[in-house]
């Protein structure tokens, strides 16, 4: 069989007709997540285009029916799954080495999980912890201050305020920065070679397991002693659990929001009067962070699902065994939900976003992120009002291939 095909109830499908899929941003232009022209190749809002694995999946591009895919229980977001829409090839691994990776479980097994750390990121408990992420911005920018400028803003400030947050949380020490970081952007590079990936889960994995078992010995005040005395001790989690969910955390506590704060600042230095007026009056900080979630839309190569049956979105069927892609770029850019959508507006009200997801599996980090990103940029705008950029952002290197698009460099003077 021709593998370019693919059958479907009907006609089979032609995957090297279709538009190739993920869409790559204009190299001068990091805040279009999706251009004009590949717009153009989508036939409608519901389309199939063509993996570079290969196969073929649904790409689902209005908000609404976005919403409708995330939040139905007829997909499966189990990427061992066959048919699943995968953006490189699955390495080989042992179930045990894909144990406690809840966000890529379905129904109970996902839920019993995520139940166990829901407490540990609700609203309060990120207010709990205010004086940290304080503590951890304002030493990141004495630090660039005193090294002078220019500087890395990616490198100096954008990547080491989450990173420090999350390993005090996780109870990681932050001298192993370099060691999860560099395999951490492994697993987020579609075009890392699956001999590779595969040694990166193997590296992290190995080290969260040891820094488990010394936890369990001798336990501090953080997430992975709480959840290894009070879990693990009694039975309700195995060990091997603990490190999926643990690698997980520690990826996403530190990848996303990094890459957030690196393109919310270049943003906004593009823009100086909204800049300015985050400077003057830090209330604005909540919806400017609202509509920079909205417009950045970090995550896109959207999320992918697989129907387990027949389900109709947005007057369009979806059948059992077919893979679908919920693009959140383009929902977050819906004119029908944000006004002039393709625009940047902070002063909008966009808190109907979908940067973090929708339903059962959105974003459980999401408190401590909008705590990151509020402060971090509040307090840079106002320690540094002199900051401009020391590069041409049209030569800014970016992270065309990770899964959490971002830039590489950010170089800035005051």
């Amino acid at each position: 069989m021709n593998p370019a095909l693919y059958a479907t109830e009907g006609a089979p499908v032609r995957t090297e007709e279709l538009p190739l899929f993920p869409f790559r941003s204009p190299d001068d232009d990091p805040f279009t997540p999706v251009t004009g022209a590949d717009r153009d190749r989508l036939d409608a809002p519901i389309t199939r285009v063509r993996l570079p694995t290969g196969g073929w999946t649904w790409l689902v591009t209005r908000h609404a029916d976005v919403k409708q895919l995330l939040r139905s229980d007829a997909f499966s977001a189990d990427m061992d799954a066959p048919g699943f829409p995968l953006l490189r090839p699955l390495p080989p691994q042992s179930p045990r080495n894909r144990s406690g990776s809840f966000i890529r479980m379905d129904g109970e097994a996902h839920l019993r999980l995520r139940r166990m750390l829901t407490a540990e990121f609700m609203i309060r408990n990120i207010a709990r912890i205010a004086p940290l992420i304080d503590d951890v911005v304002e030493s990141s920018l004495d630090a660039m201050r005193d090294a002078g400028p220019p500087a890395d803003l990616v490198a100096a400030f954008a990547l080491p305020v989450p990173s420090l947050v999350i390993c005090h949380l996780l109870g990681v020490p932050y001298a192993d920065h370099a060691f999860f970081q560099q395999r951490s952007g492994i697993l987020l590079d579609r075009s890392a070679a699956p001999p590779q990936v595969h040694d990166a889960i193997i590296e992290l994995r190995g080290y969260l397991g040891e820094l488990i078992q010394a936890r369990r010995a001798d336990p501090g005040d953080d997430l992975i002693s709480r959840l290894a005395v009070e879990r693990i001790a009694t039975g309700e989690l195995e060990a091997d659990e603990l490190v999926g969910m643990a690698l997980l955390l520690l990826i996403a506590g530190h990848e996303t929001t990094a890459n957030m704060i690196g393109l919310s600042v270049l943003l906004l230095l593009q823009h100086p009067d909204h800049l300015a007026a985050l400077r003057a009056d830090e209330d604005l900080a909540d919806g400017m962070v609202e509509e920079l979630l909205r417009y950045l839309s970090i995550v896109r190569t959207g999320l992918p699902r697989l129907a387990t049956r027949d389900v109709e979105i947005g007057g369009h069927t979806i059948r059992a065994g077919e893979p679908a892609t919920a693009l959140l770029s383009l929902a977050n850019r819906d004119d029908d939900v944000f006004a002039d959508g393709s625009g940047f507006d902070p002063y909008r009200q966009a808190h109907q976003h979908l940067a973090f997801g929708f339903g059962v599996h959105q974003c459980i980090g999401q408190p401590l992120a909008r705590a990151e990103l509020r402060v971090a940029l509040v307090r840079l705008a106002r320690r540094f009002p002199g900051l401009a950029l020391a590069a041409d952002p049209a030569k800014l290197p970016t992270r065309d291939t990770s899964i959490v698009y971002g830039l590489a460099e950010l170089p800035v003077t005051w």
